[in-house]
């Protein structure tokens, strides 16, 4: 499973990466999971509001911070 926090660096994109860091390692979830930064590459899927959470290419949350459940969900699903 490929994970990916679109984000600038601010501190809702810090904590999405902090909190979906914590759900992968507690759940045993098999994934990789990379911080993009880059404006034009966050653009390219369309999201005009960060943070955002992309699972194997596509966009599950966008523009909030979700709870440690919700990312959990969308993992294990």
């Amino acid at each position: 499973m490929e994970i990916k926090i679109l984000g600038s660096g601010c501190a809702k994109c810090k904590t999405l990466e902090k909190l979906t860091r914590e759900v992968v390692e507690k759940n045993g979830i098999d994934a990789t999971i990379v911080k993009v930064e880059d404006i034009m590459e966050i653009m390219k899927y369309g999201i005009m509001t960060t943070p955002a959470l992309v699972v194997n290419e596509k966009v599950e949350i966008k523009g909030r911070v979700p709870s440690m459940e919700e990312i959990r969900q969308i993992l294990i699903r």
